[in-house]
């Protein structure tokens, strides 16, 4: 219960699916959680359910695609709490499953714009808290995609990919500081954003597409939310203090092949 006590955990895209299992988990080992998302009904609504269990948390309207925004909700969030301790840059799109010779430039650069300069902006306006507050913890969500290739989607695996580089990079430029950076890489995950990939991508029986694309890791199913969110609390906690610029795979073997 005292995994991440009395840290301020900021995640972003903590409504629904993946961030919202991570605020959940972050809270219930002790943190005071940050919740930033574009979704103001169900981030709200989660803000004050989690207040209810007793955790300590606030809902801020984050588009992490604007810099602005993203500095005033990171500036109010360490104002309101006294710091800013771990980050977790979860905020993400699919975006259009058109192949490279198709995708327009509108269409990439929205992707690009959330995946990787969201992850640019939140980390470039965390790391003065951190290091006013002696370290912290960094955990930005790759993807499998951001290890390994695929034939769809090429403007999400390119995001995903800087995603694991920027964390590298970050994880030696600011280890003086004591501030670790991680990426976590999950196989499918039955989310939101995974089921409306599916439909989009021209699935007509969703069962029966979520079932085909589980077959595809040797465990034999898609992951659930919580999968990763247990993979991110290690990551926030003190248990990893010597992990840093590391990828963390949950995947039920996907990428083992």
């Amino acid at each position: 219960m005292n995994r991440v006590k009395g840290k301020v955990c900021i995640v972003t895209g903590g409504a629904l699916g993946i961030g919202r299992a991570c605020a959940e988990r972050l809270g219930e080992e002790g943190a005071i959680v940050a919740v930033f998302d574009r979704l103001d009904e169900e981030g709200e609504a989660l803000a004050v359910e989690l207040r209810g269990r007793g955790i300590e948390a606030h809902f801020w309207h984050v588009d992490v695609a604007s810099e602005r925004n993203v500095q005033t909700a990171i500036d109010q969030a360490a104002a309101l709490f006294g710091s800013v301790d771990v980050l977790v840059n979860n905020a993400g799109i699919s975006g259009s499953v058109k192949l490279t010779h198709e995708i327009t430039e509108a269409e990439w650069d929205a992707v690009q714009a959330v995946n990787v300069k969201g992850v640019l902006f939140c980390v470039k306006h965390a790391i003065p808290h951190m290091k006013r507050a002696g370290g912290g913890s960094i955990v930005n969500l790759s993807s499998i995609y951001g290890l390994i290739g695929a034939a769809d989607i090429p403007a999400y695996h390119a995001s995903k990919g800087a995603v694991r580089l920027m964390s590298k990079t970050d994880a030696i430029s600011y280890a003086p500081d004591r501030i670790r950076v991680n990426s976590v890489h999950p196989g499918f995950i039955w989310t939101p954003m995974v089921e409306h990939h599916l439909g989009a991508s021209g699935a007509t029986d969703i069962d029966a597409a979520r079932k085909a694309v589980g077959d595809l890791h040797p465990l034999g199913h898609m992951g659930d939310a919580d999968d990763i969110a247990w993979g991110v609390v290690y990551l926030a906690s003190d248990e990893s203090k010597f992990v840093t610029g590391s990828e963390l795979v949950i995947d039920g073997g996907y990428t083992a092949r």
